[in-house]
């Protein structure tokens, strides 16, 4: 006797064209703030960064709820990271400000588009880290800034200067200073916290306190999202080498008491 029950139809594969298609638009919108740079609309630059960060956010949770995850989504998603977070802010940093040190002399020219380098170089090695420490590191926290909150703060302070009417060449002696330190905060030790374990309600909803807070929280980004986006992102930054310097010091003290 035949079972009646009709067979489940096989899962169309053309899913998992989702999550890449964010992972596609997060490095077209990386590669339009390239060209936007390269025509003089740095606000509209910094502007495509973050939305980069957007669509980066949305694949892997888009991936996650439709069950899509695939190696082929994490490496491309990886190699986008490194187009909208690593070439494009460092390119956008070079022609908004880096640029205007070839008047000081070759030597000075040199320093721009090196430090420019820097950063890039630097947020392919934090990429190719991460990959290699996915499953090994604790989930809770990220080692090194990672590359989006690098190119947070980079966008967020060319953006913030674009509205202010600070032309780029004005801080082209501080530019390369913030390139060469963001890279380095990302290839740092420093403990940065990665906001995957906040506390949630029964069956992954939101306690009601969370949203009122996330209204409060989002009402001053409307109101001046550059200004408000460079503070946020700058007290993230700092927040790596705080928090890693106060833990080592309470583990030191803790070794200490112990008899």
């Amino acid at each position: 006797m035949s079972d009646s029950t009709p067979a489940r139809p096989p899962r169309h594969r053309g899913i998992y064209l989702l999550p890449n298609l964010f992972t596609t638009g997060a490095m077209f919108a990386g590669y339009y703030a390239i060209v936007a740079s390269t025509g003089g609309r740095y606000a509209d630059a910094a502007i495509a960064v973050f939305v980069a960060a957007v669509l980066d956010g949305m694949d892997g949770r888009v991936a996650r709820m439709t069950g899509t995850q695939s190696e082929f989504g994490v490496q491309y998603d990886s190699l986008s990271d490194l187009v909208s977070f690593g070439l494009a802010p460092s390119l956008v940093l070079y022609n908004w400000s880096l640029v205007a040190l070839r008047e000081f002399g070759p030597v000075w020219g040199k320093i721009g588009w090196a430090s420019a380098f820097i950063y890039a170089a630097c947020a392919a090695l934090r990429l190719a880290r991460f990959n290699t420490q996915v499953g090994v590191v604790d989930k809770r926290y990220f080692q090194g800034l990672a590359s989006p909150a690098a190119a947070a703060v980079a966008m967020s302070f060319v953006w913030a200067m674009d509205k202010f009417q600070v032309d780029g060449a004005e801080l082209c002696f501080i530019t390369p200073v913030l390139a060469v330190v963001l890279g380095l905060l990302m290839v740092s030790r420093f403990r940065y916290y990665s906001f995957k374990s906040l506390p949630m309600g029964d069956r992954d909803r939101v306690p009601f306190l969370w949203v009122a807070v996330g209204v409060l929280v989002l009402v001053p980004f409307f109101i001046d999202p550059p200004r408000m986006l460079f503070v946020t992102s700058v007290i993230y930054l700092l927040s790596g080498p705080v928090v890693t310097v106060w833990g080592r010091a309470t583990r030191r003290r803790a070794r200490g008491v112990v008899p």
